[in-house]
This record gives C-alpha cells, sequence and structure tokens, in this order.
C-alpha cells in the first residue's frame, strides 16, 4: 500500500491503519477452509492457487505492517502508548504468518487429513478462524474507543467481547484434544511420518486460536494502562 494511503488513513482515524492492517490478516487466515477443502479433494493444482492468494495477503499485511511502524506519527496524542500500539500491529502480523505457515507445509508434502475425521478437522478449523475473525472484530471497536476516551460502556462491550475470545480459544482446546484422540484410533493405518505432520497440523492450526487470543490480551493491557 502506498505511503500516501497510509498517511491517509491516519489522517482519518490514528486507529485505522491497525483496523486495516487486521482486516487484511483475516483475510489471509480465512483461505485455509478452501485450502483444506482442495486438499481433500487432492485438487493440488487448486491447493496451489489458494497457497499462492493466502501467501499474497500475507505480504500485503507485512507490508502495511511495515508502513505503519514507518509512519505512526511520534506526535499524536492518544490515550494509549504509541509502543502498544506497535507491538499490537506485531500480535496481529502473527496470525497471516500462521496461515502461510500452515499452507506451505501442508502443500509441501501434500498432506491430507484421514477422511474419517475431515469433518471434525474442518469444524476445528473454523472454530480457530473464529478466533481470528473475533479478534477482528474488538480490533474494529478502536475507534468507538477512541471516541470515548477509552472509558464508559464501550470499554465494558470489549471486554465482554474479549472473553468471548477466550471462550472460543477454550473451545478449540477442546476440539483438539478429541481430534488428537481420533487420529490415534486410525494411526496404524497410515504412513507413520505423514502421522507426524497431522499432528503437527492439528497443533498449528489451533496456534491461529491461541495467537488471536494473545490479540485481545493486548489489546487488553492497553485498556488497563488507558
Amino acid at each position: 500500500m502506498p505511503v500516501n494511503t497510509i498517511m491517509g488513513l491516519f489522517a482519518k482515524s490514528p486507529l485505522k491503519p491497525l483496523q486495516t492492517h487486521m482486516s487484511r490478516v483475516s483475510e489471509c487466515c480465512s483461505q485455509l477452509v478452501p485450502f483444506f477443502d482442495a486438499c481433500e479433494n487432492g485438487d493440488w493444482e487448486k491447493a496451489a492457487e489458494i497457497r499462492h492468494q493466502i501467501s499474497t495477503l500475507e505480504k500485503e499485511a507485512d507490508n502495511l505492517k511495515r508502513e505503519i511502524r514507518l509512519k505512526l506519527p511520534r506526535g499524536l496524542f492518544l490515550p494509549v502508548d504509541r509502543t502498544d500500539m506497535l507491538d499490537l500491529v506485531t500480535q496481529q502480523d502473527k496470525l497471516a504468518n500462521l496461515a502461510k505457515d500452515i499452507s506451505g507445509r501442508v502443500i509441501g508434502r501434500q498432506l491430507q487429513m484421514p477422511s474419517p475425521i475431515y469433518t471434525d478437522f474442518v469444524a476445528y478449523v473454523q472454530r480457530c478462524l473464529d478466533a481470528a475473525d473475533q479478534a477482528r472484530r474488538v480490533i474494529n471497536e478502536l475507534d468507538e474507543l477512541l471516541e470515548t476516551g477509552f472509558k464508559g460502556r464501550e470499554v465494558t462491550l470489549v471486554e465482554e467481547m474479549i472473553n468471548q475470545l477466550d471462550t472460543i480459544e477454550d473451545d478449540t482446546d477442546s476440539m483438539q484434544i478429541l481430534l488428537r484422540q481420533k487420529l490415534m484410533s486410525i494411526e496404524h493405518q497410515y504412513n507413520p511420518v505423514d502421522v507426524m505432520f497431522l499432528y503437527k497440523i492439528l497443533e498449528w492450526v489451533g496456534e491461529i486460536a491461541d495467537q488471536a487470543q494473545r490479540v485481545g490480551s493486548r489489546l487488553e493491557l492497553m485498556l488497563s494502562r488507558s
């Protein structure tokens, strides 16, 4: 994104660039469901196309992060610390990195989640992506927080949204445990090396929910300091 566009976003709102970045990050993560569907169908050409889209979106998010770091005005008056804002965008960016890394590792070995557990796996992926989307929703409330001076009912609303994010992350932990148990019951039917990677996929996907929770925790810390 051109520098003048970034500066234009700052002119509209000092928090708008963070929201733009988070939207790009969320879009990047959302590509994982169609990506895994293509893998399940053995359509590796389609999977490669989606992997390319994920990589492109991740690069766009990375560029936005870099521009925010370079162009965030130092004299900007905000009820939040500039360092906290920079750390928040770093935590957001890690979500896009995870999506890129997961898709790259899966397609690198042309891994397919076993059919008997694929439906549960997709539900698990979607719940992890729910966490990323909830983080996006929380970040989108920053404008309202700014207008209220980071006080009052809007703070309570955001705190409730962060609590919902924690609940989603708890759900993904439970879903991952069940998937591990189901995979263990059928792992003898598959290549041992592939099985090791399948367990890692479950872990990597779960990290998306964990990282989304870190975004919420970082914002919560910002609120406590305001």
